[in-house]
Formats: C-alpha cells, structure tokens, sequence
C-alpha cells in the first residue's frame, strides 16, 4: 500500500492532506490510478468497486468527496449518490465511460457536484478534486458568517446566509455548485457572462475544455428554476433574466 502523506499530529504535507476521498469504480486499473494520483496530492483514499460497498464504506468512513463510477454492479453509480446523500452531505465527482448528456444532467439531478467523461487526465481529475472541495470549504465559511438581506430578483429568491434558494414561495433544492453558479449570474443581473467567466469564477478552472460542464449545470439549473430565467447567447454565454423595474 501506498504511504499516506499525513502525520498524526495534524501536519499536512500536502494541500490536500487529511482530505478523505473515496473512489468508487470497478475497473481496476483505473481505480489503481485514481488512488495512486490522489494520494500523491496528499489524499486518504479509499476504493470499492461496487454499489453495496460504496455506500458501506461511505457511512463507515465518511469521506471528504466520492469519485464516482455511473456504470456500477450491484447498483449503478446513480443509486449510490442518491443513499450517500441521504445519510449526509458530500461533494461527488461522478465518471462516466459515456459523452451522454443524459447521464451527466441525471447525475447532477442526484446529488452530483461535477462530471468528467472517461477518459480523462489524472492532473484534471487531481485539480478538480481540489477546486471541489474549495468549494465546499467557501461555502462552509459563508454560512457561518451571515450575509444581510434576502436577494429577490421577481420571484426568484436567493437566501446567501441559509444557501437556500426560493421560487414562488417554494424551495428549491440546488447543489452546492448549482447555488454558486446562480450567485454568480445574480450577482450581475442581465449582464452575459461567458462560459470561460462562469468557469474560472465557480469552479477556479481556466482551462476551456472544462465549458461543457458549465452548460450541463446550466441545464440542470434551469429544469429547476425555469428555463426562462436563464438567458443563452449563442456562442457567448449566460445571463440570468430578470422582471422588467
């Protein structure tokens, strides 16, 4: 087994050290990889290579993040989320062998924070992993330190201290990522923001390739807050609409 990058007194020897990561994926050789790649990073990880066991070890272990396989035996990738998410909140990166959009807004409609289509480079996996769990630690501090005021843009309300997002009165259930991709276009009203801007500002990802994941959530947000709250400009980006003063 490979050495684990943490000490017991608490000092990290990476930026990622002490983090708990579970990888869920049933191909050998690229459970090996991840787990040799995030454990170079200064991750704890952990593997299973089915659905039973993911959601066994996730309760057991209770890990950071889960990097998750859709096509699974015993349960799919899909039905793991759902009970891990039940039992408590955590960041999920989900893999799919498949460019289906289908699969990818699924995903996200379960629990999923983010996506990568096999195959992919381990340093994308690697920084991913780190800008998720950013993420995560960010809107952790948001909460604990209360912002004034509810935003209300018509019937949309956005709840910055609670993270709870309103339409018509009724609860919108977003993910972690969905609710700062909707900050993000709150924040300027009506102003297009380009699918590079929304990358670099919501998920600290510069790289271009990443854009597909921007309209995938992008679409999950819509199926929840209606699709005509949300502007598309063609080969440009996104603008979240608002009611006319």
């Amino acid at each position: 087994m490979e050495q684990t990058h943490t000490s017991h007194n608490g000092t990290a020897a990476t930026p990622g050290a002490q983090r708990r990561v579970l990888v869920v994926e049933d191909d050998p050789t690229i459970v090996d990889a991840i787990a040799a790649r995030l454990r170079a990073e200064g991750f704890l990880v952990q593997t299973a290579g089915d659905g039973p066991a993911a959601v066994d070890t996730a309760e057991a272990w209770q890990p950071d993040l889960l990097i998750l396989d859709i096509m699974l035996p015993g349960f799919d990738g899909l039905e793991v989320c759902r009970r891990v998410q039940a039992q408590r909140p955590v960041p999920v990166m989900m893999l799919t062998a498949r460019d289906d959009e289908t699969d990818m807004l699924v995903g996200l409609g379960v629990g999923a924070d983010d996506y990568m289509t096999k195959p992919f480079s381990m340093r994308e996996l690697a920084a991913r992993v780190h800008v998720l769990l950013r993420r995560v630690e960010r809107a952790a501090l948001a909460a604990s330190t209360p912002r004034s005021g509810i935003l209300r843009l018509g019937e949309l309300e956005i709840d910055h201290a609670q993270r709870r997002v309103r339409v018509r009165s009724e609860d919108v259930h977003l993910t972690p990522t969905e609710f700062d991709l909707l900050v993000c276009l709150a924040n300027t009203p009506r102003a297009v923001l380009s699918r590079e801007q929304l990358l670099a500002e919501v998920w600290d990802w510069a790289d271009a390739s990443g854009t597909r994941t921007v309209d995938s959530h992008i679409k999950a947000l819509r199926r929840k807050i209606g699709a005509e709250r949300i502007r598309t400009v063609h080969g440009v980006g996104y603008a979240l609409e608002t009611p006319n003063p």
